[in-house]
């Protein structure tokens, strides 16, 4: 990740406009009208300045994206974290998701999570250290906080997928159209699928977040260290 740009911009009038305010002003327009609603025009809008003059501050909207998580990780609680090392790791793991759940405006970048591990470095902190402790060399460590990254990046993708197609579907009045579609598929050809075909939307549904990230852990850890599960 480039490192961001100078608060002080290059331009413009600085005593006025800096990242911070930049950021504030950001940060309302997701308070109060949504994260759909944040584009750099509208910013500068609310700002009554140029586009450009955003651009002095911000390089573009994923810098601003960034900034943003960044301010918010920055006074996201901190909890106390369990000792034992398993149990540390999955805690600092939920916590990532938790944390990142919440921030509904990172849908659009949440495809490059190695830039946003940057903005909140202290829980990737946290999760790199209790893999360690787990006996993981640091070079596996580092590997187990990337894939747990990826992991918490993936779920959240895909609920965002989901709260989207429900949203679209109630407008549409077409609830029934995923049920619909598996029940119209050949047994012969899809067994499997369609054998589940009556619970499907109840099946994808259900939030299955914290029982694959344990899936996650206790493989990473039976992949690098074969007796992690026992003393887990």
């Amino acid at each position: 990740m480039r490192p961001p740009a100078s608060p002080h911009g290059k331009g413009g009038n600085a005593s006025t406009l800096s990242q911070q305010v930049i950021i504030d002003a950001a940060q309302r327009i997701l308070d109060e009208e949504g994260h759909q609603s944040l584009s750099m025009r509208r910013l500068a809008r609310s700002l009554s300045i140029t586009p450009m003059a955003l651009y002095h501050h911000v390089r573009d909207k994923d810098e601003l994206l960034i900034l943003l998580l960044a301010k918010k990780a920055q006074s996201y609680p901190r909890p106390e974290l369990p000792e034992e090392p398993r149990e540390r790791l999955v805690a600092a793991s939920q916590l990532l998701y938790d944390l990142m759940s919440e921030a509904a405006f990172l849908s659009e970048i949440l495809a490059s999570p190695d830039l946003l591990a940057v903005s909140v470095s202290w829980i990737t902190d946290h999760i790199t250290e209790a893999a360690a402790a787990c006996g993981l060399i640091p070079e596996q460590a580092t590997r187990a906080q990337q894939l747990i990254w990826r992991f918490t990046a993936g779920e959240l993708m895909a609920h965002r997928a989901r709260e989207r197609l429900r949203a679209k579907q109630e407008q549409e009045q077409d609830a029934a159209a995923p049920a619909s579609a598996l029940a119209e598929a050949s047994p012969e050809q899809h067994p499997r699928i369609t054998a589940v075909a009556d619970r499907w939307p109840d099946l994808i549904a259900q939030n299955t977040h914290r029982r694959g990230l344990e899936d996650i852990v206790d493989g990473i850890l039976a992949s690098y260290r074969p007796d992690a599960r026992a003393s887990g």
